[in-house]
């Protein structure tokens, strides 16, 4: 009997696929004039039905419902179904998660302590805890909001600046080529920005930003600052030449004093940054400029839609105007005969407002 089987397999190996095709048919025949010789009803053992299942489950239902005849159909289609149900679930890959304890200490050494994730490993390991990898610790901290690097000196930058923001200032310079009767010139404005209102105060565009405009912007800026009521404690600005050290000691004379940025580091700078950005944008990069008035009306139309009509995404300022001359009333739905807009610089900036307000 197996020397049937193996010649069988022998020449099913060695068949083209219509061969194979035939093969079946003739088998699938030979199988019904058997199953006709057979009663109607066959007793199939378990082993038997084991190997049924083994080699019908690869099959499909298409298939089976065609070559099945031993029993029904529908009874093989069920005896699958059952052994996939009684197959042991597969373990899910990857590293255990962190035991909730060993996270709770985690937390608990991050909260009450400036340490990094590094210096957080090494308290583990000393209380005889195999601390988690690097990745998991940060992670763990990164998650609950702590950052996973340690803080060094006096504090962070965002510390300084929250501490400093109602007397800090930033300024910077922003430039512009514009066309005047000697032919196209750069001119230069200085821009002062207090960090905790974001207000500004612009000088006057000068091609000549020597140390005696600078020294005399340094005098105006502090006067119109402290005569909006605002404090002027700390003035930062880059590295930049042209603030000098005649600009610097006039500051620390009005009793201001004076942080001068890293060098390459612009982030440090970051609000005054985009104030200058902002105004190019939205405004000069879209003008062709004629002269130095031309420049200062164009500053100074862009600096009252900056401060009283145009809402700011700033943190802690929430949508709001820097300067409001009155809150509006509530309202879950306005008409638009009710909405007035507003247009400087010939439309480029708008706003709107209600007709009631």
């Amino acid at each position: 009997m197996v020397n049937i089987f193996q010649s069988l397999l022998l020449v099913i190996a060695g068949a083209t696929q219509k061969e194979l095709a035939r093969q079946v048919k003739y088998l699938k025949v030979e199988n019904q004039v058997l199953r006709s010789k057979l009663p109607k009803r066959i007793t199939i053992t378990p082993k038997e039905r084991v190997r049924l299942v083994k080699f019908a489950q690869k099959l499909g239902g298409k298939v089976l419902r065609q070559l099945t005849t031993i029993v029904a159909p529908s009874t093989i289609l069920r005896w699958i179904r059952a052994e996939k149900k009684l197959k042991p679930q597969k373990r899910k890959r990857g590293r255990p998660k962190t035991p909730e304890q060993l996270r709770r200490l985690i937390l608990k050494m991050a909260r009450e302590n400036e340490w990094g994730y590094t210096r957080i490993m090494g308290e583990l390991k000393k209380l005889g805890i195999k601390p988690p990898s690097r990745n998991t610790v940060k992670n763990i901290l990164k998650a609950a909001g702590y950052e996973p690097g340690p803080r060094r000196g006096e504090g962070t930058w965002d510390d300084f600046l929250k501490q400093h923001a109602a007397s800090l200032w930033q300024c910077d310079f922003f430039s512009k080529r514009i066309l005047t009767l000697r032919g196209i010139r750069e001119v230069f404005v200085l821009a002062f920005l207090h960090v905790e209102t974001r207000r500004v105060i612009l000088s006057p565009p000068t091609f000549n930003p020597n140390e005696n405009w600078i020294v005399a912007q340094a005098a105006v800026f502090v006067e119109q600052a402290r005569g909006q009521g605002l404090r002027v404690a700390t003035v930062q600005h880059d590295c930049d030449t042209k603030f000098t050290q005649g600009f610097d000691q006039a500051l620390r004379q009005r009793r201001a004093r004076v942080r001068r940025t890293a060098f390459r580091s612009p982030n440090t700078n970051a609000f005054v940054e985009r104030f200058v950005q902002s105004i190019g944008q939205e405004c000069l990069d879209r003008f062709v400029i004629f002269g130095e008035k031309h420049m200062n009306h164009v500053c100074q139309e862009y600096l009252q839609h900056y401060h009283q009509e145009r809402p700011h995404q700033g943190e802690g300022i929430e949508n709001e105007l820097l300067i409001r001359k009155q809150k509006p009333r509530q309202v879950a739905a306005i008409s638009l005969s009710e909405v007035n807009c507003s247009e400087r610089l010939g439309g480029l900036l708008k706003s709107y407002s209600s007709k009631a307000a």
